[in-house]
């Protein structure tokens, strides 16, 4: 699965993940308690996750939204955008 962040210090990269889940929070353990980047959702094609995007904290839903349809990660990875939970 590929991770694709939106806004903060790694704005616009990417990296592969192992495994099929995507975890809540990147990096997962930063040893501090606060993560830098959470969840916000991944692209699924026939069920599984191909894609998950990342977002900085501070960063609205709306304007998450706005940049991964500019950025066409659906498009892209032929997936269905769902709202992580």
């Amino acid at each position: 699965m590929r991770a694709l962040f939106v806004g903060g210090t790694v704005d616009n990269s990417e990296l592969d993940l192992e495994g099929g889940t995507a975890p809540r929070h990147y990096p997962p353990d930063t040893g501090s308690g606060k993560a830098r980047y959470r969840l916000h959702h991944v692209g699924l094609r026939e069920g599984d996750i191909v894609y998950a995007v990342y977002a900085a904290p501070e960063l609205a839903d709306g304007e998450i939204e706005r940049v991964a349809d500019e950025r066409g990660y659906a498009r892209r990875f032929e997936a269905e955008p769902q709202l992580s939970v």
